[in-house]
């Protein structure tokens, strides 16, 4: 990170999909002043929609524009921005609107360009609406994948975090039948390899990752599906010769609550849904995402932009609060690691 005499985390936020809760549930979390003892919350965006959503959660916060992401000073009750984006009327709420999209792609941007400078050491993000996005003419699948193009990262690998439960994502957005066709060994190896590497990296020692079963009871040794006896176990097996600390594969009913009260680390999920139920049903709001491998951690909440509450002021801020408490953690873990 460029160098200041402020030594709190510089957070880039973008501030999401105009139209939807992003902007609120943002400016909402901002007025918990703790958020501002070890950090710098810097807001990527339009101050039209950052002003309209002051107003839809009753904040009396200020909005102070910076040139860059280094002149800002992090004093609660100021919402400090970059402005990557101005309309003079913000979109309408609830809608799917390119114009909607295409400001939140210019807020992504924003926060990746001043990463890449070193303006800030971690982003956080808002969520968006991928039709939007497609609209606005940006061919991106998802937010991870536009972070990845942005940053020109070829992999990358998400990890949810919600209390004690750890989990990582060997395969994201694909339809489920694709999403088992990718689930190869040496998929599944470097899965392995990547988690463990980044558990390490996150300050765990001596971690223990579980591989997640994909059929029920992990196959019954082939009764219930040849996945495991093919492709898990030889991963595995593989893994553990090469003195990776993995297990598996476990039946995927029991090794999240099993993670979840410590037998193992962290979890590696094999698709989409598969983790996101155990996390979301653990906690849906206080579900962080993050996002590793890019040069910079990425954090989120685990939900999307709730367009048939947005506007309402009701959105609930638990996640976002959660999601910028993660990004402080890892910004510092990672600035102590150099």
């Amino acid at each position: 990170m460029r160098q200041t005499e402020d030594p709190r985390i510089r957070v880039g936020i973008s501030m999401g999909d105009p139209s939807g809760i992003g902007p609120e549930i943002i400016v909402k979390a901002l007025e918990d002043p703790t958020h501002y003892e070890d950090m710098v919350p810097v807001i990527f965006g339009d101050p039209a929609v950052i002003t309209r959503a002051l107003r839809v959660v009753g904040s009396r916060a200020s909005i102070r524009p910076v040139a860059s992401a280094v002149e800002a000073s992090g004093h609660p009750g100021t919402l400090e921005m970059v402005v990557t984006s101005e309309v003079r009327t913000p979109p309408p709420f609830g809608e799917v609107r390119p114009e909607s999209g295409e400001a939140a792609v210019k807020a992504i941007m924003g926060v990746v360009e001043a990463a890449k400078r070193g303006d800030i050491s971690v982003i956080n993000t808002g969520p968006i609406n991928k039709e939007a996005v497609r609209k606005a003419g940006y061919p991106f699948p998802g937010h991870t994948e536009m972070l990845a193009e942005l940053f020109g990262v070829k992999r990358v690998l998400t990890m949810f975090i919600v209390g004690d439960l750890r989990v990582f994502f060997l395969t994201r957005h694909h339809p489920l039948k694709k999403a088992i066709d990718l689930i190869t060994v040496d998929a599944v190896y470097e899965g392995i390899e990547q988690s463990v590497a980044y558990l390490h990296d996150l300050g765990f020692p001596h971690p223990t990752l579980a591989v997640a079963a994909l059929n029920p009871h992990a196959g019954e040794n082939g009764l219930i599906g040849t996945e495991e006896k093919e492709v898990l176990m030889p991963a595995v097996e593989r893994a553990q010769q090469d003195g990776l600390p993995v297990v598996g594969p476990i039946p995927a009913d029991a090794v999240f609550y099993q993670a979840k009260t410590g037998r193992y680390t962290a979890v590696l999920s094999l698709y989409h849904d598969q983790g996101h139920i155990a996390t979301k049903t653990l906690d849906f709001h206080g579900t962080v995402s993050v996002t590793l491998g890019l040069p910079t951690v990425r954090t989120s909440v685990d939900h999307g932009t709730a367009f048939d509450i947005a506007g309402q002021g009701i959105a609930d801020t638990h996640g976002q609060s959660e999601a910028l408490r993660v990004a402080k953690e890892l910004g510092r873990l990672l600035a102590a690691k150099g």
